[in-house]
């Protein structure tokens, strides 16, 4: 099976992605939403809150398991996407679209550097 990688992100091994212009999103991969299967509860850190590149930032709940969701970057979270909550499918349906989680402030932009490219992820999971 192959999944949507878009190469405008850049990615961590433990599946979220990030963007790198502004806004600066977060998510999980299409191919983490796959493997999770039916997402049912979305749990994120509020608006104001610093997230630490490597360290969990949340957790998603799927009707298979619970996952902790970990930081590609360091940054304060501008922005959640609060329709998760109400609608936490919205990861399954759209993870690089409707389905992101946060937007940040990051702290260091070298630290986008440090993450997979598109291709780089794209070979971890095919």
């Amino acid at each position: 099976m192959s999944f949507d990688v878009p190469d405008d992100r850049r990615y961590l091994e433990s599946h979220e992605w990030t963007t790198t212009e502004d806004p600066v999103r977060i998510g999980i991969s299409e191919f983490a939403q796959d493997e999770l299967g039916d997402v049912v509860f979305v749990e994120l850190p509020e608006t104001g809150e610093t997230i630490t590149a490597g360290e969990t930032f949340g957790v998603v709940e799927s009707i298979k398991a619970v996952s902790d969701l970990y930081a590609p970057v360091s940054g304060e979270v501008t922005d959640v996407n609060e329709e998760l909550f109400d609608a936490p499918e919205l990861v399954n349906e759209d993870p690089y679209g409707d389905g992101w989680m946060l937007e940040i402030d990051p702290a260091d932009d070298e630290e986008f550097d440090e993450l997979l490219t598109a291709a780089e992820y794209r070979d971890r999971i095919e």
